[in-house]
């Protein structure tokens, strides 16, 4: 039987002698014995017990799952073949009474065998996410150490793009026939899936069902994927992420972190469509959210729309939309004439015609320092000691 499983069974023949000759050869006898014990009519638990203990080294070791429950069928076709060779027209009463037997000790076997195995991959995976978090928060807190890292088993890359994530809330969540923190909960999960499969578990992340913050090593992955890994995210999680994205050494992570999220916030001020942002891409705005007069000078600029609520609806919906007419018009319930209008009335009452660059970017700035204005005022503190932004997701938020 072993030399069978060695031959036929992917990946028995790729494993050490030592494990052929020990672990795999002693527990096909421990199955053999058990499976004469029940045919017998006994049942020996001790047997039972080093079945499981080999199914949870197996799953410790990383032999999958389907190797060990496929080895264990073949042994039982194999069974089979032999009994069915020697059987005569005298044995097939003993033959189906014998069968039913036989497909007891499969059962008794594989559930065995998938109860161990299971239990003890939860354990492994459970030490890894302790593990993972234990790094990340070490990095994200800007002490990691080469002790640490060798302790948690993980190795401290030179450099990570370090990405601020917002997950929206799936339409289930909103649904009063569905319990909504499962749907979140699904929804997390197949996005950390996905992150997986994609960084082949080199990205550490502190996630929620609102977002958080993932680190990505530069070696191997590098920046050019970023995009198609967000846009796999938003697949996975059913819903439309949007990040925004720093690059770092690892000594540098904090300080990044701080910048991504505080860049996330802003594009999320911008109601902008999601996807992923970079730094590069955004400087501009980046910088109009610092405290100063000159912030506070842009947010009055659009003070003459504050009676005209939808005007300044429509202006945050159209630079969102990347100035998509159609698009707006179709999110405000709107024909793309009235956004046009309103797009115009806008330039009348501000002085800045959206329909001008020059006055499109003025409008889009006055709408970022609007934002943090407003903030201020909400939270009534004085512009000098005026309270670091808000990050989404970020531990200890």
């Amino acid at each position: 039987m072993v030399g069978h499983f060695v031959e036929n069974v992917v990946p028995c023949g790729t494993m050490p002698g030592d494990a052929i000759n020990g672990d795999i050869t002693t527990i096909t006898r421990v199955c053999l014995e058990l499976s004469a014990s029940m045919l017998d009519g006994e049942n020996i638990p001790e047997k039972l017990g080093q079945v499981e203990e080999a199914a949870a080294a197996w799953a410790r070791e990383g032999v999958p799952i389907d190797t060990v429950l496929h080895a264990i069928h073949e042994g039982f076709k194999m069974g089979m073949a032999l009994i069915v060779s020697k059987l005569t027209v005298k044995d097939f009463d003993s033959f189906v009474e014998g069968s039913q037997t036989n497909i007891e000790i499969l059962d008794t076997l594989t559930t065995a065998i998938s109860r161990a195995y299971f239990r003890e991959l939860r354990s492994v995976v459970g030490e890894h996410h302790t593990a993972v978090h234990t790094l990340t928060s070490a990095l994200l807190g800007g002490y990691p150490t080469s002790t640490m890292a060798r302790e948690c088993g993980i190795a401290i890359a030179e450099s990570y793009l370090v990405l601020a994530v917002a997950i929206p809330r799936h339409s289930d969540e909103r649904n009063p026939a569905v319990d909504g923190k499962v749907v979140a909960r699904r929804k997390l999960r197949r996005a950390q899936a996905e992150l997986a499969a994609r960084c082949g578990g080199q990205a550490l992340s502190l996630l929620s069902v609102d977002g958080g913050t993932i680190l990505i090593p530069v070696e191997p992955h590098g920046e050019t994927a970023l995009d198609e890994l967000v846009d796999g995210l938003s697949h996975a999680a059913q819903v439309g992420i949007t990040a925004a994205v720093v690059a770092a050494t690892a000594d540098e992570i904090p300080r990044a972190v701080d910048q991504a999220h505080e860049l996330l916030d802003m594009v999320q001020r911008l109601q902008s469509v999601p996807g992923l942002y970079r730094f590069e891409q955004l400087a501009l705005e980046y910088q109009l959210t610092r405290p100063g007069p000159g912030r506070e000078h842009l947010g009055a600029a659009l003070t003459p729309l504050d009676e005209h609520p939808e005007l300044l609806e429509t202006l945050q919906i159209h630079i969102g939309n990347n100035l998509n007419r159609q698009r707006t018009a179709r999110l405000l319930h709107v024909h793309t004439n009235t956004v046009d209008y309103r797009l115009k009335r806008i330039g009348q009452l501000t002085g800045f015609d959206p329909a001008q660059p020059s006055g499109l970017w003025y409008l889009r700035s006055a709408l970022i320092a609007r934002s943090y204005r407003a903030e201020r005022r909400e939270n009534d503190v004085p512009p000098a000691t005026e309270p670091r932004l808000s990050v989404v997701g970020k531990p200890g938020s």
